[in-house]
């Protein structure tokens, strides 16, 4: 039995609520059961140095957590001048996720920062944000193709992601925090719409697992991805 009383192969409660922010090209507010992260997604006419001059345009992403986002104050990172190797390695995984749906020639050469921050968490930080900062990017796109910025669609498909464990010798789908902090196996992964692998991180936590594991934990994340990008589409309309 799960904590959450829930199926080994059911997601939390998912809720994506479009445009919270006014200010932002767009903007999403993603709770995954007691998960929330407001994901907002802001367009640069212009592109790291490193770009200039080859028509391409970049997405990259920014990730925070609120202080008391969990049970106990943390220290902002920016009081303790430095972000720590943790957000670091998340935000990076969030930018890499998106470029991984993005035509950056069709994109030109612009970039859109995604800024997810988590303002609860109860695990799956990193996953919600990928799933939020799609529909954040698919709106600033929507924006970018309204107003005649760019001539063709550069998002080519849906990204997805949700984490996958062992708990008490079970794979169980989208692990909340109590399945997160005892699970003997604990695996993201990142999907296209299509199906199609973009990232899967995987660890024992606690014993070696098998081939067999592996298999099964990619199996209840194509069930999770697949749902996921079913709440995307309802939430935009699609």
């Amino acid at each position: 039995m799960r904590p959450s009383g829930r199926k080994l192969d059911e997601l939390r409660n998912v809720v994506i609520e479009i445009n919270p922010m006014r200010h932002a090209e767009g903007s999403c507010l993603i709770k995954m059961g007691e998960t929330h992260v407001l994901c907002s997604a802001s367009l640069e006419e212009k592109t790291p140095p490193f770009l200039k001059n080859t028509g391409l345009g970049w997405v990259t992403a920014e990730y925070g957590m609120l202080p008391r986002a969990t049970n106990s104050r943390t220290k902002r990172e920016a009081a303790a001048g430095k972000q720590s190797g943790r957000t670091q390695e998340i935000q990076r995984l969030i930018g890499r996720s998106l470029r991984a749906c993005v035509d950056r020639a069709a994109l030109g050469e612009r970039q859109i920062v995604i800024d997810c921050d988590v303002i609860q968490a109860d695990g799956g930080t990193r996953c919600a944000s990928i799933t939020g900062g799609w529909v954040a990017l698919r709106l600033a796109v929507n924006r970018l193709l309204a107003a005649g910025a760019i001539s063709s669609d550069p998002i080519i498909d849906h990204v997805s992601a949700v984490s996958c464990g062992i708990y008490a010798g079970q794979p169980v789908l989208d692990l909340d925090y109590p399945e997160d902090s005892n699970a003997g196996t604990d695996g993201n992964f990142v999907l296209t719409g299509r199906g199609r692998l973009v990232e899967v991180q995987m660890s024992a936590e606690g014993s070696s697992f098998s081939h067999d594991d592996m298999l099964s934990l990619l199996a209840l994340a194509k069930t999770g991805c697949a749902d996921l990008v079913a709440a995307q589409k309802a939430a935009l309309g699609l």
